[in-house]
Formats: C-alpha cells, structure tokens, sequence
C-alpha cells in the first residue's frame, strides 16, 4: 500500500496502530520488560500485524529522516566510497539516501519481515539488507565500516542496555571510522516516558565506556513537527 504519510486517512491509520501495538508491549506496563527484554517479539509483532501498510509501522516515514537527510547533504560527496552499515533500518530509506550519496552499504535489521519488505521496496538496491540481531552481530562486520548510522534504535532499547548497545556499534567502526547518532532527547532531569525512551546527555557516557568519543553533539529543538532531538558524531 503507497499513501502520502502526511495524508489524513495515513495518519489516522497509524494511530489505530499505535495504539494496538502499545496494547502488545510488556515494556509499557510496570515490570513487563523482562517478557521481552530486548523487545524482537515486538517489533516482529509491528510488521506482521502491518500486513504492508507502512502506516503500521510507527517510525515508517517512507523518507529518509529528515535529520539524516540535512547531514548528508552537508557531507556533499564525502561519502562516496565509504562503507556503511545502517543500524535497524527498518524500510530502507535511510539505507537508500546513503547509497545515493555513492557509500557501500550495509543495512540491517532484527526482523526478517522488514528487511523482506525493505528489498521488496528497493529491489535494485546497491545496497545489502540483512537481518541481523546488533547484540550478536556477524563475525565480518567487526571493525569493517568507515561509518555507522544509527537512527532510533538506541531509545527503543531500555536504558540498561545502552553500554551493551553501544559497545556493539563501537566494534562494527574501521580505526578512525564515525557513528552517527540520530535520536530523540531529554535534559537528565526529564522522565522517560516510553517506549520510546528519548535519551538523556548522560547516554552519551555510555559511548565514552565503549571506546567512543564525541565529535559532536547537536541539540536540535522541536520544529517542523519533530520534537527535540540529538545529532551526534562519535568516533573511536
């Protein structure tokens, strides 16, 4: 099904779902977490039950993210050339936007439903999609890419499993290479209200525990219907 996701009916469609799928998740009730601890039972159960309607799938813009979008545009080609693995890519257009920058790309995700309907979407991508579980990755991806992005996957993980998740994205990173971070925020003082969990600065010490260290760290306020977000460009 292909439909605007700024369309009204869209819209209301994926409320419906939203709502259904919050109804499904141990992690929005009081010690549910540990029924699904790194939530693959869920996000399995978001792309079965959305039968093709990219409006069930709440993060599914059909569009890369937009925050993704300005950086590679400010990178011009710079990227060409370069390996990237693209972390929980869902659909693939995040996946897609790095290809046309002229990267080699990597794309994976822990549900072999979206990654079946990310090469349905593309079927003549450049790009390799795989499933792939980020806490038990592949053997040759260890130390293989110049880049790794990762949007919205960190605050769609409980905040325990932030070192775990981090170390993970630190080890996939060439000598030098960069990670890419692409999330919601919160000031430390904010209560998480989740899932999603937005991520607090002190979320970012985790990567510093893992190897990584900031290059950068944007504080991007609520604006065009997004609200208050990190950019960040870590490095090992």
């Amino acid at each position: 099904m292909s439909e605007d996701p700024k369309s009204p009916t869209f819209q209301a469609r994926r409320a419906q779902a939203r709502k259904a799928l919050d109804a499904l998740d141990p992690h929005m009730k009081e010690g549910g977490e540990a029924a699904d601890p790194r939530r693959k039972a869920w996000f399995d159960a978001v792309y079965d039950k959305a039968g093709g309607d990219a409006a069930g799938v709440p993060w599914a813009s059909l569009a890369p993210h937009p925050l993704t979008a300005e950086w590679l545009k400010a990178q011009g080609r710079a990227l060409a050339g370069l390996d990237v693995l693209d972390v929980g890519c869902g659909l693939g257009d995040n996946a897609e936007a790095f290809v046309a920058a002229g990267s080699r790309v990597v794309a994976f995700d822990l549900s072999e439903k979206a990654i079946d309907w990310a090469k349905a979407r593309f079927p003549r991508s450049g790009a390799t999609y795989r499933a792939a579980d980020l806490f038990d990755l592949p053997a040759e991806w260890r130390g293989a890419f110049d880049l790794v992005h990762e949007c919205y996957t960190l605050q769609a993980l409980p905040a325990a499993l932030a070192p775990d998740a981090f170390a993970a994205l630190a080890g996939t990173l060439k000598p030098k290479g960069e990670l890419l971070v692409v999330a919601r925020a919160r000031g430390e003082d904010e209560i998480a209200q989740g899932p999603p969990w937005p991520l607090p600065p002190s979320a970012f010490e985790a990567a510093r525990a893992a190897g990584l260290r900031l290059v950068s760290l944007e504080d991007i306020p609520a604006r065009d219907g997004m609200v208050r977000h990190w950019r960040a460009v870590l490095t090992l």
